[in-house]
């Protein structure tokens, strides 16, 4: 299985507006085992986002679904500024 796991700051003010975009329906994702959206409870302005798909290939092939192109193009003018971003490789865990 493919991870990832980043974090982002959302314009001042902008965070739960950035939420409602990431968390809105996409439709399916093929592939896509988990997909948590957080918010960083010391930094009013971070989110973190945890992803875990069957392969990289999957999640590539989620970028070029008409939906979440669509929620990437809302989401980006509310992002201030990326942070963290790391590439895991899932070896297992509760609910995959």
């Amino acid at each position: 299985m493919y991870g990832l796991i980043g974090s982002f700051k959302a314009a001042t003010g902008k965070r739960s507006e950035l939420v409602a975009i990431l968390l809105g329906d996409v439709g399916a994702m093929p592939g896509c085992k988990s997909y948590v959206v957080a918010e960083d409870p010391a930094d009013a302005d971070t989110l973190w986002v945890t992803e875990v798909w069957d392969s990289a290939a999957h999640h590539q092939a989620s970028m070029e679904i008409p939906a979440v192109k669509a929620a990437i193009s809302k989401a980006m003018p509310l992002i201030a500024s990326f942070g963290e971003h790391r590439e895991l490789n899932v070896v297992g865990g509760h609910g995959l």
